[in-house]
């Protein structure tokens, strides 16, 4: 009842204050300004200025990691059941794996009733052995605190109910999946500065004559950095022309890339490293093809991104990916981690640009009439009424 939503407290939490800032930008103040009070979590971090700039909701600091911090995680439990039980939420929902192991907890010890965990991608994915056996027990405890699971894409919805993490009365898709949807406002071409894409073409130093491959993502091991970087500087040898663009930082710490594969990043003269950049939609336009090889996903945003830009894509055949991508229909699609076959694949696009630009054209009508962020918010919105109603 209308009533009722005006009075429903949200709290959104994500492990660090990036997630607020780009994955989830918009859609706190949008639940707010549709009857919600929402309280935004995260950790402390660079990003968080601009979290707060993007949002009409207060935010609370809790000291969450990406890293398994077992006393750390449970100082953060403590902390955040203690905030439950002050603001006394009616829904708790978490994204990314860390926030959704302490918040879920925290939100069952404190009585929270509706307990959501948004899955935008496993970890799990890409291990084996004992962390293997580690994360797949993660994974069951959040399920198992939480009363709704929400994969953001059916084919991790698939994985999860293949593997029994959790009775598939908990789990759904809200909408035709996505975590946020896609700002068809920003990633359009027609709506770019040309004096801003001057600038980044000329911070790149633009080559007319050249062909520029583009990834976006974490310079880390489980994106595929490694096959991708090899497989460019094989392609070199014979097209002298390529390029490719790696915007995104090393993350050294979680997840590094071999030494010989960082120096060839950083002393290739045909790889251009951008370790961070704010302007992704203006590297999309320069650019010719986005390529992205990673292991694993939910429901990438930086592929709706590539989309809506008219970017023809090239990735990996992973969950996610899939969602999004018809191979041979609205992109080229290669196995994961095989080397060889992005080697075979590549090519392909490069050699059918006339075609690669008609699948892109296909992928944007698709993209553009279904993932707008305000189409997934409306989802996301009608299904917390449809919580709190019942």
């Amino acid at each position: 009842m209308p009533g009722d939503i005006k009075k429903t407290k949200l709290i959104r939490i994500a492990t660090v204050p990036i997630t607020l800032a780009y994955p989830l930008s918009g859609q706190p103040s949008y639940m707010h300004q549709h009857g919600f009070d929402v309280i935004m979590i995260s950790a402390d971090g660079k990003e968080l200025p601009l979290a707060l700039a993007n949002e009409t909701c207060p935010h609370i600091i809790v000291p969450m990691t990406r890293k398994i911090t077992p006393f750390q995680d449970l100082n953060c439990i403590w902390q955040l059941v203690k905030i439950f039980r002050k603001e006394k939420p009616d829904i708790v929902h978490t994204e990314t794996p860390k926030a959704g192991l302490v918040g879920m907890i925290a939100a069952w010890i404190a009585g929270v009733k509706i307990r959501i965990h948004t899955v935008a991608g496993l970890p799990l994915m890409v291990e084996k052995g004992f962390k293997l056996k580690v994360l797949e027990f993660i994974e069951r405890l959040t399920y198992g605190a939480a009363t709704h699971v929400w994969p953001n894409s059916d084919s991790l919805k698939s994985f999860i109910l293949g593997h029994k993490f959790t009775p598939a009365k908990k789990v759904s898709v809200v909408g035709l999946g996505s975590s946020n949807g896609v700002n068809t406002v920003r990633y359009n071409e027609s709506n770019l500065d040309p004096a801003i894409l001057d600038e980044v073409k000329a911070s790149v130093k633009y080559d007319p004559n050249a062909i520029y491959l583009l990834f976006i993502g974490r310079l880390v091991r489980d994106k595929g950095i490694i096959e991708l970087v090899n497989v460019f500087t094989s392609l070199q040898k014979t097209r002298p022309e390529l390029r490719l663009i790696l915007a995104g930082k090393y993350e050294r710490s979680l997840d590094p890339l071999p030494a010989e594969i960082e120096q060839q990043i950083e002393t290739n003269p045909g790889i251009v490293h951008i370790s961070w950049t704010d302007k992704v939609e203006y590297f999309m336009a320069a650019a010719h093809y986005f390529v992205f090889p990673s292991y694993r996903e939910g429901f990438p945003n930086v592929l709706l991104e590539a989309a809506a830009m008219n970017l023809p894509i090239v990735c990996s055949r992973i969950a996610g990916n899939v969602d999004i991508v018809k191979h041979q229909e609205t992109g080229l699609i290669f196995e994961s981690q095989d080397e060889n076959a992005l080697q075979e694949m590549l090519p392909q696009a490069l050699d059918n640009r006339e075609r690669s630009v008609a699948m892109a054209a296909k992928l944007h009508e698709v993209i553009t009439t279904n993932y707008p962020r305000e189409i997934f918010w409306e989802y996301m919105l009608q299904a917390y009424r449809n919580l709190v109603n019942r």
